[in-house]
């Protein structure tokens, strides 16, 4: 298949630049995979779409106000963005203006309070920087980094924590696995009355969820690594719901790639973690996940590829062509689809 089998018109004042007030009043499109029928909810009426015994299965991650806003000591401004932690203060980063960040460059960031020096510049042109600061160095991000928001967003974010799900907790994502920027705690609750089971599971979004896919034959691209676990509770409550015929609902395709990467062969779950690059698209054999609440994603997308191996290239991308036509709101911020 061809990248270009997944492009899609949108119209650019579809992508929302900012939250809705109410996390679960956003939009949704419900697509049944078997027929291709559409119908339009709002996100609270996901409960009318969930059954007792259903597990829903969440990305706890937390974002990384990982965007860093400095100077060099000659003035110059520079962006470091926070990509990977390498240990012993050191980090890999992305930074702008690169050319001005060569090894043994330093930023000063804030008042001083926390600096960084270039120690390597690797070949696919990302930088090594050791941080220098006192205490303790999340504190120190969540007073002077900012959030990193995708590309396609350029309003600045008011609230820190509309980019948090409800239920982040695991510090480490580059950006926010924001299918689950819909719940609250509120219908979250009324989920759990129903007697929908809710697990989580942790996979640390990078910045490569934002990379195109540039080549011609998509079975040619090459994901991105991304860390991954499930603990022990929620593996026994995997198992519990497959044993008693329930259906395992992923909220986001991070959650979708963590269980599908994670699944024994034999369709059970253990606690364990690995750093995976399984790439979706259709073709693949789903092994784990029954449902899947997801966001309306860009023109081919690797993840616009995985949604289409679950529900059909061509009922979803007739799915998108409604979702253009009746107005939604697209990306990080925007509004929702369940498929089952």
């Amino acid at each position: 298949m061809k990248t270009s089998d997944f492009w899609y018109d949108l119209p650019e004042e579809l992508i929302a630049q900012t939250p809705l007030e109410k996390r679960d009043s956003s939009r949704l499109l419900v697509l049944d995979r078997n027929s291709g029928a559409v119908g339009h909810k709002h996100f609270y009426d996901i409960i009318d779409y969930l059954q007792p015994g259903d597990c829903l299965v969440m990305n706890d991650s937390r974002v990384l106000p990982a965007r860093l806003l400095g100077h060099r000591p000659s003035g110059g401004a520079v962006e470091v963005l926070l990509l990977r932690d390498l240990g012993g203060k050191k980090w890999e980063c992305l930074c702008k203006p690169g050319r001005k960040m060569q090894v043994g460059n330093q930023v000063i960031f804030g008042n001083g309070e926390l600096t960084a020096e270039v120690t390597e510049v690797k070949d696919d042109g990302n930088r090594v920087v050791e941080f220098r600061y006192e205490g303790i160095f999340l504190e120190v991000l969540e007073r002077l980094g900012k959030m990193p928001l995708p590309p396609y967003i350029k309003a600045e974010l008011q609230d820190q924590e509309r980019y948090q799900t409800v239920y982040s907790r695991e510090v480490g994502s580059a950006a926010a696995p924001t299918a689950g920027l819909h719940f609250t705690n509120e219908l979250l609750k009324k989920i759990r009355e129903k007697g929908i089971k809710t697990a989580f599971v942790t996979l640390h979004v990078g910045l490569g969820t934002f990379r195109p896919v540039k080549a011609e034959e998509i079975s040619e691209h090459h994901m991105h690594s991304e860390l991954c676990m499930i603990g022990e509770e929620t593996a026994k409550i995997l198992n519990e719901t497959k044993a008693a015929g329930g259906r395992i609902i992923c909220v986001g395709t991070t959650s979708c790639r963590t269980l599908e990467s994670l699944v024994n062969d034999d369709g059970s779950f253990e606690a364990k973690s690995k750093w995976t690059e399984i790439f979706i698209y259709p073709g693949y054999q789903f092994k784990a996940m029954q449902g899947l609440i997801t966001n309306f994603h860009l023109p081919e997308s690797t993840l616009v590829m995985l949604v289409s191996a679950f529900a059909g290239r061509e009922n979803v991308l007739s799915a998108y062509a409604e979702a253009v036509k009746e107005r939604y709101r697209f990306f990080s911020f925007g509004d929702a689809m369940f498929i089952g």
